[in-house]
């Protein structure tokens, strides 16, 4: 006899239950789907290009006009290695002040071969202050400090050196001359030395540098402002008839010209695309929008990174300035904001720098404030926003750079430059031009951005160098 068991109401004989019901999987056939446009990681908060004030550049040139300066040479010189012996190039001695302009390559070349190397060990005086100086130094690798007496005895950072710069030439043509500072090496350094006697030497046998070296002597002679621009002659506190100083505003006679820089690329879309799939968003527009994004992104890094215009590589010389222990640390800061004081704007940095810079706020006990730009909340210091740009490159080593600028015509800034009007504008100074349809249904179209951007003085620009992202504390 078979006995079986009594099957619950509702439960089929599997022990499953029937479906009472219209699944959701079926259910979607007949819905309408809610779909976002296209993403893309690849688009960034541009902040360089919402902050900068935008200048029309008509005919496509701007040319930037300025009071005529004495260029003292201030540069950076390069070094080429075979092993451990590090050399100069010779060509590169144009950069010091007391060589600036002089070609001749014999002579260059001497003046190279006259310099020895030296290793000195992290906390090592290169120089004392108040001995002779007799020697000049040219940093090949490594960090070290300038220092100077104190008002009250103690000692006073003057300055940070790096891998490129130099001191003490222009001792070389003082036989009288004293060190008015102390040198003392941050890190292990590699230095080249000049002695004075392998100068003296030289000189006396090449008129052409004889010649160069008064050239020099009289250009520090010329009248000028702290800036090195032609000074203007005035005169005040004067009481009476006092006979006036006449005077003039001379200007630079080969002025620096910006032509606008172009981004392009031509955007194909097949015409059966945009006849027949083209709803619920058109696909034209939505390639555009893509395409458009694309070249934005490579407008800002060329804006910072291009070696003709680019931010990084027409910064003043003497506006770069390095951190003084590796990472970015709020004296650092200070610092850079001591080279745009007047107006400082805002700050520029990858993000993995600013993260860098507060761990060094949060080990001192420092927490910076945020402020509200246009909506967003964003770090800043000392009351300056501190924007983040993942087009500022980060090293191998782990190193980067922070900007800081003024920005603007009116206060002598830094400017972005484009030409608004332009034939199938699109966006100011971006067009999008209709070119064909080919055998193949597919158009074209040109997308083109123009752009470039320039600073109107010196000082509306500054930048730590090689600041450190990894170090631990």
């Amino acid at each position: 006899m078979t006995v079986t068991e009594p099957v619950a109401p509702g439960v089929g004989a599997d022990g499953e239950r029937p479906q009472q019901s219209l699944a959701t999987a079926a259910a979607r056939n007949l819905a309408t789907t809610k779909k976002s446009v296209p993403q893309m990681q690849g688009v960034s908060s541009r902040w360089l290009l919402r902050m900068l004030p935008w200048t029309q550049v008509s005919g496509g040139t701007y040319r930037v006009n300025r009071r005529l300066s004495y260029a003292v040479g201030d540069g950076r010189v390069t070094f080429t290695s075979d092993g451990p012996e590090i050399r100069v190039i010779p060509a590169e001695l144009g950069e010091l002040p007391l060589f600036r302009g002089f070609t001749d390559p014999d002579v260059l070349a001497a003046l190279a071969n006259g310099f020895e190397q030296r290793e000195f060990a992290a906390g090592d005086t290169i120089v004392e202050f108040g001995h002779e100086s007799n020697e000049a130094f040219l940093i090949a690798h490594g960090k070290v400090t300038k220092v100077g007496p104190g008002r009250y005895g103690d000692e006073t950072v003057l300055d940070t050196l790096a891998n490129g710069d130099h001191f003490g030439d222009e001792s070389l043509v003082d036989p009288q001359s004293m060190w008015e500072y102390s040198v003392k090496a941050a890190t292990s350094c590699t230095v080249l030395m000049l002695p004075q006697r392998a100068f003296d030497e030289l000189l006396g046998r090449s008129a052409a540098l004889r010649e160069q070296i008064a050239a020099f002597q009289s250009g520090k002679a010329a009248a000028q402002n702290p800036h090195g621009e032609a000074a203007i002659e005035l005169a005040s506190g004067h009481v009476g008839e006092a006979a006036l100083p006449g005077t003039f505003v001379d200007y630079e006679l080969a002025p620096r010209e910006y032509e606008l820089s172009v981004a392009q690329t031509v955007l194909r879309v097949h015409t059966r695309v945009s006849d027949l799939y083209n709803e619920p968003m058109d696909q034209v527009e939505q390639q555009l929008r893509l395409t458009i994004e694309a070249l934005r992104e490579r407008q800002e890094h060329e804006m910072i990174n291009n070696p003709d215009f680019g931010l990084l590589h027409n910064a003043d010389l003497s506006q770069r300035i390095h951190t003084r222990s590796g990472p970015p640390t709020p004296d650092d800061f200070d610092e850079l904001l001591a080279t745009v004081w007047k107006n400082p704007a805002f700050f520029l940095a990858h993000p993995r720098t600013i993260a860098a810079f507060g761990r060094e706020c949060s080990r001192r006990g420092l927490y910076p404030d945020a402020i509200d730009v246009n909506g967003n909340r964003v770090p800043a210091w000392r009351g300056v926003p501190i924007f983040p740009c993942n087009k500022i490159g980060v090293s191998e080593h782990r190193t980067s750079s922070v900007l800081l600028m003024r920005t603007g015509e009116e206060r002598q800034g830094v400017v972005g430059l484009h030409q608004t009007g332009i034939p199938d504008e699109y966006q100011p100074s971006l067009s999008v031009r209709f070119m064909n349809i080919n055998e193949q249904a597919i158009m074209s179209y040109l997308v083109s951005a123009y752009y470039s951007c320039a600073v109107l003085v010196p000082d509306a620009l500054g930048i730590l160098e090689n600041v450190e992202l990894g170090r631990e504390g």
